[in-house]
């Protein structure tokens, strides 16, 4: 079947969290989207059988699909019988199981979204970037990091499920991440613009989570501030705060597309009520 171009979609969507079995029975009903295009912007499943199903099927609902992950993807399995596959080899069998279902992992190729804009071509950038801790208070030092946390709610289970495995730690994994992705971003022909997808925040200022203060320096790096700017971005696409929001900054949209745990999202809506339209030169 042929499309227009033109009236084709980039929708997008993050932490579906499948563990819940409401989350699991709604994607499910997910219209079919012919031709267009579905971000998935990290925290699918912990389960690696609930991943591949769900990009599986997802695949057959959308034209492309376009993934990243999120820490709870990268949790290492602690099922007795599971396979306990440890940080980057847990991400990359992940990439694979995604690639098996013809979906576009920021290991791949950045796709060309087929409409310019403004004469100039728009590529859709998957990344993965983690977060090294630096939107901590500048009065907060590392090794008290916790300690700071646990004045007001417990630290998160990354640091026990997140292995950072062969890097020495996370922020030296989010360092190596960082430098890689930026590298491939500068190769992008002179004056393309982009739609940057990160599962975690590329901007601290846009980080709106009260009821856990305190999480926010597992919610990025510092070292993104200015990405949207560096690299032309039309859309900046994350998730993992579970805020649905969009704001604007510098003429670039920042949109958080959380579904979130069930008691967190309308489920006389249906999921697909909860997809956000990040098509390139649309209007809000």
């Amino acid at each position: 079947m042929m499309v227009e171009p033109d009236t084709l979609r980039l929708w997008a969507i993050s932490d579906l969290h499948l563990a819940s079995e409401v989350n699991r029975n709604a994607l499910a009903e997910m219209p079919d989207h012919g031709a267009d295009w579905l971000i998935l912007a990290g925290d699918i499943a912990e389960r690696e059988e609930v991943f591949a199903d769900a990009v599986n099927f997802l695949g057959s609902r959308f034209g492309k699909l376009i993934w990243v992950p999120g820490n709870h993807d990268l949790w290492t399995d602690q099922r007795p019988g599971g396979v306990p596959r440890r940080g980057d080899l847990r991400y990359r069998h992940l990439v694979e199981l995604a690639r098996s279902a013809g979906v576009v992992t920021p290991e791949d190729p950045y796709p060309r979204w087929p409409v310019d804009l403004d004469g100039r071509p728009v590529f859709i950038a998957p990344l993965f970037l983690l977060y090294d801790y630096s939107f901590r208070p500048n009065d907060v030092s590392l090794d008290g990091l916790k300690d700071w946390v646990r004045e007001k709610h417990a630290v998160p289970v990354d640091e026990l499920l997140l292995d950072p495995d062969p890097y020495p730690d996370r922020p030296a994994w989010c360092v190596a991440r960082c430098a890689e992705t930026e590298a491939r971003l500068s190769a992008l022909p002179e004056g393309a613009r982009t739609v940057l997808i990160n599962h975690w925040p590329l901007r601290e200022d846009l980080i709106h989570i009260p009821r856990v203060p305190r999480f926010v320096p597992w919610c990025g790096t510092r070292m993104t501030h200015d990405w949207h700017r560096r690299f032309r971005a039309i859309n900046v696409v994350t998730g993992h705060l579970h805020t649905r929001r969009t704001d604007v900054v510098d003429g670039t949209r920042f949109h958080e597309v959380s579904l979130g745990y069930p008691r967190q999202w309308n489920q006389s809506k249906g999921i697909g009520d909860y997809l956000r339209d990040v098509t390139p030169g649309s209007a809000m």
